[in-house]
């Protein structure tokens, strides 16, 4: 979804909680909102758990143009996503006739030959590059300018004359612009970025104009108020509710200067919140510690150990080895969660971590002036549109409502503060059996270092020692056998099918039961400081679409891509993944079966379109549990060179380590999320109290351990800065509640049970993932679950209640 990244219910290795709840916050989640409701993303990321989840800023779908030979030499004459299902052959392509688009295009040559432009079934990411942008995005917005003006003088309070016309003009500007904001995200350039930003504010004033058109809202609510309301489907009626109520907060019905100042606001939104994102990952990107002396990373394992001399090595130290270095450390995670974890040098331990708590906090990189700046301007666009705060705007769109939110919040808060100091008493008391001098006075750079001595002590597991049984190739094949169980579907690798943007990004087809494809997806999974963002994050590239298929009779069948930030193989090592990795895939995937599964032809609502942000996350953090299931997690866990499986005693103690440390962890994130209420509902811009105050009054409730008064986690949180999270982070809670819920049905049906599993999976495929954003969310979770949603799933799988019998 839409998304950004997150922290999952149960978390296995929460030795590392500060570490991975501050990454957590720092990256967002793919999932981000528009000024068009047709563009606004679901939330898909990037999950806080390494950042949120993180959806981006991209909503990419497919463009046609006059050039489709460009397409069939391209994708080397395989299957296309925009055939029917029944089609299985890519030459079959070709008898189809795509929408005439590119014809404008074509009196240019360097317009016609722009690859933003080209027809393409799969997105030519390989050969985009900072040059096209400026002269690409030009030439659509000119087209689609056009193509508005004619709507607009002809639209009728119709289907065929308003939504399908206007879903063609969103889904061609959605697609390039989707394309270089990916390529952003994980191919980062100083060119590109600068590109993006010279033609940024012609995009979003495109997209101003498209949502505060009066002829569309109009007719928008000339069919709410016909007679032929009541015969419409209840998807339909979901896309003209969210048009009409998108159209009010985009400023419709404002005065001309409101809506002109309203404009200038959004205008400015848009450009700071893509300065915060470049400033957190310049500063990311800043910190290098070169280490020469091995005694000074003691404790670092051998898989850290090697990442940290290729790392070396691609910064000019060609003869780093593991053994012998030189070693880079740096604040990209793989890295930065291994200091915090194993370095027995408390003082490298307390460098990195400040460093990291104080990324883009000064100097030209200082976010401190964008965050008040785009808290100011958010009040203001509330007040002009006669909100009280931008909260309000925020819920407007999604289930819950601020005092809702907050009491939810405060349950978990409550329920999890006792176990929280627990928690804290006994890192003390093991530390300082340990002889650790700091065992009084731990501080933040502690906490990893001595619950992941204190997990391993408790549990005898070392999470370096289970790497070898979780090989990249390994968990994707438990992945995909499971869904197939569960849902039905086959997945297979298409990797040249489609163009990439990178040599290790794969490409994989989904099949149903018969063998036809019904979807998709990319899945770029290993990090890449140099260019690539931070976090974890899923997005849609194309959505299924009645409207946008080929020959007009057949389904356009949906395009995902899933990023991870991963380590990446090591020599002749292939990617071996910690268990915190695993789950983040497994979280992602989630989000990408909830697009690629739908079953709703209408696109403004296939898949995660439509479906309110604070329930986007269910399917991935539903995902998540499966990783503690014995079948699955004995189908992936295999070790890469003996074959052997990961041994019976080995899995019990992960699941009796599930709830280690879960009150500190859910702290951290009700920290996290009540920040962000806090700033979107209280908070005075520009007066007594600074946005590090309020994070230190909000601590106070929240954290056993206040944040250091230096701490400026706040420059760094992506996710309601740059990421769509906005009065939104709260999501992550209330999503986790749904989706714990959702699991415990599969429990009460009986986990060892294969045709009951196959039956509420199959349930599972009907509801949550089949029906978009074409019906309200509660609605779908009750037909799934035969009831509203209960916390006690959550608090139980979290050890935060006793187990039931």
């Amino acid at each position: 979804m839409r998304i950004i990244r997150h922290i999952p219910n149960g978390v296995l290795f929460n030795t590392i909680f500060v570490t991975v709840n501050i990454l957590m916050a720092s990256t967002p989640f793919s999932l981000s909102r528009s000024v068009h409701p047709i563009l606004k993303r679901p939330p898909f990321s990037p999950s806080p758990r390494f950042a949120p989840k993180a959806l981006l800023k991209s909503y990419p779908c497919p463009l046609w143009s006059s050039s489709f030979s460009f397409c069939l030499q391209t994708l080397h004459h395989s299957t296309s996503p925009y055939l029917s299902s029944s089609s299985s052959s890519f030459s079959s392509c070709s008898s189809f006739s795509p929408p005439s688009m590119a014809s404008s295009f074509t009196a240019d040559d360097s317009i016609g030959s722009n690859p933003l432009l080209q027809d393409f079934d799969f997105p030519p990411f390989d050969i985009v590059e900072a040059k096209h942008v400026r002269p690409g995005i030009r030439a659509l917005l000119k087209k689609l300018e056009s193509d508005l003006d004619e709507l607009e003088k002809a639209v009728e309070p119709s289907w065929p004359k308003l939504v399908e016309p206007l879903e063609k003009i969103v889904d061609r500007l959605t697609v390039v612009w989707g394309m270089v904001n990916h390529l952003k995200a994980v191919k980062d350039s100083a060119e590109l970025r600068a590109a993006i930003e010279e033609v940024q504010p012609e995009k979003v004033r495109f997209q101003l104009r498209l949502g505060q058109s009066k002829p569309i809202y109009n007719a928008f609510k000339a069919i709410k108020e016909s007679p032929d309301w009541q015969s419409l489907s209840e998807a339909r009626k979901r896309i003209v509710d969210a048009q009409i109520k998108e159209a009010v907060l985009n400023a419709v019905s404002l005065e001309d200067d409101k809506r002109e100042q309203f404009n200038k606001i959004q205008q400015e939104l848009e450009r700071l919140s893509h300065k915060f994102s470049e400033n957190v990952l310049d500063a990311t990107k800043k910190f290098e510690k070169l280490i020469t002396d091995k005694k000074k990373i003691d404790g670092l394992p051998a898989t850290a150990l090697g990442l940290a001399a290729q790392t070396a090595v691609s910064k000019g130290h060609e003869n780093a080895t593991a053994e012998n270095g030189p070693w880079m450390i740096t604040l990209d995670a793989p890295s930065f969660i291994s200091i915090m974890q194993h370095a027995r040098n408390r003082a490298l331990r307390e460098e990195v971590y400040r460093a990291y708590i104080t990324r883009a906090s000064s100097g030209d990189l200082d976010n401190t002036p964008i965050i008040n700046q785009i808290l100011k301007l958010r009040l203001e666009k509330a007040k002009l549109l006669n909100y009280n705060n931008y909260a309000e705007i925020s819920m407007a769109t999604k289930m819950a409502t601020v005092d809702k939110a907050e009491e939810l919040l405060e349950k978990i808060r409550s329920a999890s503060w006792d176990a929280a100091v627990q928690d804290v008493e006994d890192l003390k008391s093991y530390s300082k059996s340990q002889g650790a001098s700091e065992a009084d006075s731990l501080s933040h750079w502690d906490i990893s270092f001595w619950s992941e001595r204190l997990r391993e002590s408790k549990y005898d597991i070392n999470e370096e020692e289970l790497r070898p049984y979780f090989s990249f190739s390994k968990v994707m094949d438990g992945l995909f056998n499971l869904v197939k169980i569960l849902f039905g579907i086959d997945i297979e690798p298409a990797d040249g099918l489609a163009p990439v943007w990178n040599k290790d990004v794969r490409f994989y087809c989904v099949k149903d039961s018969s063998g036809s494809p019904i979807a998709y997806f990319y899945f770029d999974p290993y990090s890449r400081p140099s260019e690539k963002r931070e976090g974890a994050w899923m997005d849609e590239v194309v959505s299924r679409s009645r409207v946008l298929s080929r020959n007009g009779t057949t389904i356009r069948l949906p395009v995902a891509h899933m990023v991870c930030n991963q380590t990446p193989p090591v020599g002749d090592k292939p990617s071996l993944m910690t268990f915190r990795e695993v789950e983040t895939v497994f979280h992602e995937f989630g989000h990408a079966l909830q697009h690629m599964l739908t079953k709703q032809d209408e696109g403004l609502v296939a898949g995660i379109r439509g479906v309110e942000w604070d329930a986007v996350e269910l399917p991935s953090q539903f995902m998540e549990n499966w990783c503690y299931h014995r079948d699955t997690l004995m189908s992936i866990a295999k070790h890469y060179q003996t074959g052997e499986s990961l041994p019976e005693e080995v899995y019990l103690k992960l699941l009796a380590a599930r709830t280690f440390r879960a009150g500190s962890l859910s702290l951290r994130q009700i920290r996290f999320a009540s920040l962000d209420l806090e700033l979107h509902t209280k908070y005075i811009p520009d007066g007594p109290e600074s946005v590090y105050d309020v994070d230190q009054k909000v601590s106070r409730k929240t954290q056993v351990i206040p944040p250091l008064p230096e701490d400026r986690f706040l420059c760094g949180f992506n996710h309601i800065f740059a990421g769509g999270y906005a009065a939104g982070y709260y999501s992550y809670k209330w999503a986790e509640v749904l989706s714990a819920d959702a699991f415990s049905a599969f429990e009460d049906a009986g986990l060892e049970d294969s045709k009951a599993v196959k039956e509420t999976g199959h349930k599972f495929r009907e509801t949550v993932l089949a029906l978009g954003g074409g019906k309200e969310p509660l609605e779908v979770f009750v037909e799934f679950r035969g009831r509203e949603p209960s916390p006690e799933a959550l608090l139980r799988h979290n050890g935060l209640l006793p187990v039931t019998a």
